[in-house]
C-alpha cells in the first residue's frame, strides 16, 4: 500500500492534495472518480489554462474565478470524511470565489486555521497556521503540469502549546535550585562561624601567654632564666625588702627572715635566715646572724646582711614575741598545718594535753601561734624551728586586710615601737600588698641554705639570693681572720669574757659558743678541716692552753677552730 505522503507514484493512478500535516508537508490521496473529480490548483489560476480543477490564486492575480478547494467538504471541494449530502459551493477561507454581487471577489481574510486531519506520526501540540499569503516557491510552479505544491517550511509558524510536565520541570528546577542555594548558604555559614571561632581561641591564646609573659610564669622565660629577651633580668626588678626580728622573750633567742614584695613579678616571697649564717662585723670581723642582732642591733644587722646578700634593705620589724601573740588574735586566728605537738609552757606538770597538736589545717590563737613559732624540740636543728616561724608568718598575712590603711591600723593597734626609718604607714601598706599577694597564692616561703661554716652554697646563691633578692652573695673571706668559737666549761662566767679579748687581740675573730651546763676538768681545741691544725695549734698558744690540747673532731656553726674552756685555763697566763 503506497504511503500518503508519495504522490503520482505506483498503480493507483492519478492523485490529488488533501491537505498539510503538521510539518507542512502535503498530504494526498487516490482520485476516486476521475470524471466528476475537478484538479485541485493550489494557486487559482483561471480557466483557459490547461489544468482543470477550479484553482486557488493567493495572490488574486486575476482571471477568471474557478471555484476554490474546499478541504471541508461543504462545497465541491473533496469531502474526506465521505459525509454525503448535497454539495454546497465551497468556501473560500480567503475571499478569491465569485462574490454574489457579480463582482468577481470575496471579501479577503486576515487569516483562517486549517485544521489537518491526524496522521501517523504526528508532533502532539503543534497546529500548522496558514500565512495570509502563501507566496509560491517557484514561479514555475505556474505551468500546471505539476499538481503538487511545494510549500517551505519558514511559510508556517509553529506556535509551541503549554504542556502539564513543562510546570512540573520548571518546578523541580526552582526546588533543585533553592535547595542547592540553601546547601552553599549553611556552608557559608559553617565556615565564618569556625573562622570566628578560631579568630577568638587565638585572642585567648594570645592573651594568656602574654599575661604569662607579664608576670614572669611564663615556662621558658622567667626572671629566673639565663636566656635574654624581653624578660626583666633578676636584678633589674623592683622589690621592697624588709627584715623581721622574731625576740623570743620568754625563753631568750631571735629568728630572722626576710619578706619580699617583687612588683614586677607581683610574687611575694618569705626567705628564712639561719641564725648560723656569717656576717661582717662593724669591727670587720666575722660573726653569726644571731651574734650580730644581739650584739649590733638592727642597724648594724642590716647593713651586715646587705654585704652578703648584695641586697638593699629598707627597713626592720622587730618583732616581740608578745606582739606577735596580739597580732594574731588582731587578725582574728590563723590556720596552719603543723607538723609537731607543742606543749603548753604554762602546763604545771608533765602529761597534760599538747597546747598545739600536729595536724592540718589547724587553728592557731595568739598564744598558740607564739608557742608553734618558738618551738624547738630536742635534737632539733634551727633550720626547723625557723620553718614554724616561716608558717606563722604566711598565715598571718593570709588573714591580714588587704587595705592598707586599715592594714595601718591594724599594726598601731599593736603599740609596738617602729624602728626608723620605717613607720606606722610604710609597714601597714607593706603587709597589705605581700596579704593580697599570699590571698591569691602568690607568696611562698623559702630557706637560705648555707655551710656549716655560715657561708652561703651556691644553691643559695643562685635560687635565692640571685632570683628572689637579685643580689650577690660574698660571705666573708675564709682567708680573713680565724674565726673561733669558746664554749666556757670553767664555771666561771667572767672567763668567757676575758678569753673573747685575748683572741681579738690575736688576731681572731672570737665566736660565742655558749657556756655548759657543767664544768669540765680539761681544756680543747678543735679543728675539723686538716688545714686548720696550724691555727689551731696559734690559738691554743693565744690562749695559754697546752700543745696536747689540740685535736681533731667536729666544728658546728661557722667556725674554724672551736674552743671548750675547762678548769684547766688561767686568764692571767
Amino acid at each position: 500500500m503506497n504511503d500518503g505522503y508519495d504522490a503520482g507514484h505506483g498503480d493507483g493512478g492519478p492523485y490529488e492534495l488533501v491537505g498539510y500535516d503538521e510539518y507542512g508537508r502535503p498530504v494526498y490521496r487516490q482520485a476516486v472518480d476521475q470524471q466528476t473529480q475537478q484538479q485541485y490548483d493550489p494557486y487559482g489560476r483561471q480557466g483557459g489554462q490547461t489544468q482543470q480543477g477550479y484553482g486557488y490564486d493567493p495572490y488574486a492575480t486575476g482571471g477568471h474565478q474557478q471555484p476554490a478547494y474546499d478541504p471541508y467538504g461543504n462545497g465541491y471541494g473533496y469531502d474526506p470524511y465521505a459525509t454525503g449530502g448535497h454539495q454546497q459551493p465551497a468556501h473560500d477561507p480567503y475571499g478569491q470565489a465569485t462574490h454574489p454581487d457579480g463582482t468577481g471577489q470575496q471579501p479577503r481574510v486576515t487569516e483562517q486555521t486549517a485544521y489537518i486531519p491526524e496522521q501517523t506520526g504526528h508532533a502532539p501540540g503543534r497546529t500548522a497556521h496558514i500565512p495570509q499569503q502563501a507566496r509560491p516557491a517557484d514561479d514555475a510552479r505556474d505551468d500546471g503540469d505539476d499538481a503538487s505544491p511545494d510549500y517551505r517550511t519558514e511559510q508556517f509558524a509553529f506556535v509551541e502549546e503549554p504542556d502539564g510536565d513543562s510546570e512540573d520541570v520548571i518546578d523541580w528546577l526552582k526546588f533543585t535550585e533553592n535547595r542547592t542555594e540553601r546547601r552553599e548558604e549553611a556552608r557559608r555559614r559553617a565556615r565564618s562561624r569556625i573562622i570566628a571561632l578560631t579568630v577568638v581561641f587565638a585572642l585567648v591564646v594570645a592573651g594568656g601567654v602574654g599575661y604569662l609573659w607579664y608576670a614572669g610564669k611564663l615556662p621558658g622565660l622567667s626572671a629566673s632564666d639565663k636566656g635574654t629577651g624581653t624578660t626583666t633580668a633578676a636584678g633589674a626588678q623592683k622589690r621592697d625588702v624588709l627584715v623581721v626580728h622574731l625576740h623570743d622573750t620568754e625563753n631568750g633567742g631571735t629568728s630572722t627572715a626576710l619578706l619580699v614584695d617583687n612588683a614586677t613579678t607581683k610574687q611575694g616571697t618569705t626567705v628564712l635566715l639561719p641564725n648560723s649564717l656569717a656576717l661582717t662585723a662593724e669591727d670587720g670581723t666575722t660573726t653569726t646572724l644571731a651574734k650580730s642582732v644581739e650584739d649590733d642591733g638592727s642597724e648594724g644587722t642590716r647593713t651586715a646582711l646587705d654585704t652578703v646578700l648584695g641586697t638593699d634593705i629598707e627597713g626592720t620589724w622587730r618583732l616581740d614575741t608578745p606582739f606577735l601573740l596580739t597580732l594574731v588574735d588582731l587578725v582574728g586566728n590563723i590556720e596552719v598545718d603543723t607538723d609537731a605537738d607543742v606543749p603548753d609552757p604554762d602546763a604545771g606538770k608533765k602529761g597534760q594535753a599538747p597546747l598545739v597538736r600536729k595536724g592540718k589545717g589547724q587553728t592557731l590563737s595568739g598564744k598558740m601561734a607564739v608557742a608553734y613559732a618558738t618551738h624547738r624540740g630536742p635534737g632539733e636543728a634551727q633550720d626547723a624551728q625557723l620553718e614554724r616561724f616561716g608558717q606563722v608568718l604566711h598565715g598571718v598575712l593570709r588573714k591580714m586586710t588587704s587595705d592598707p590603711d586599715a592594714a595601718t591600723t591594724t599594726v598601731q593597734t599593736l603599740g609596738q615601737i617602729i624602728e626608723p626609718p620605717l613607720t606606722d604607714a610604710d609597714l601597714g601598706a607593706f603587709l597589705a600588698g605581700l596579704s593580697d599577694l599570699a590571698k591569691g597564692g602568690d607568696h611562698r616561703t623559702r630557706l637560705l641554705p648555707v655551710e656549716e661554716d655560715g657561708t652561703l652554697t651556691a644553691e643559695a646563691s643562685d635560687g635565692v639570693v640571685k632570683d628572689v633578692l637579685g643580689g650577690t652573695a660574698k660571705s666573708p673571706d675564709r682567708d680573713a681572720a680565724v674565726t673561733v668559737s669558746v664554749r666556757n666549761a670553767t664555771g666561771d662566767e667572767d672567763n668567757a669574757e676575758k678569753a673573747r679579748v685575748v683572741l681579738l687581740n690575736g688576731g681572731f675573730t672570737f665566736l660565742e659558743g655558749g657556756t655548759a651546763g657543767s664544768a669540765e676538768s680539761a681544756s680543747e681545741v678543735v679543728y675539723a678541716d686538716p688545714a686548720e691544725k696550724e691555727n689551731a695549734a696559734e690559738v691554743a698558744k693565744t690562749l695559754g692552753l697546752p700543745a696536747d690540747a689540740v685535736t681533731k673532731g667536729k666544728v658546728s656553726g661557722n667556725a674554724r677552730v672551736a674552743v671548750v674552756l675547762g678548769q684547766d685555763y688561767d686568764p692571767g697566763s
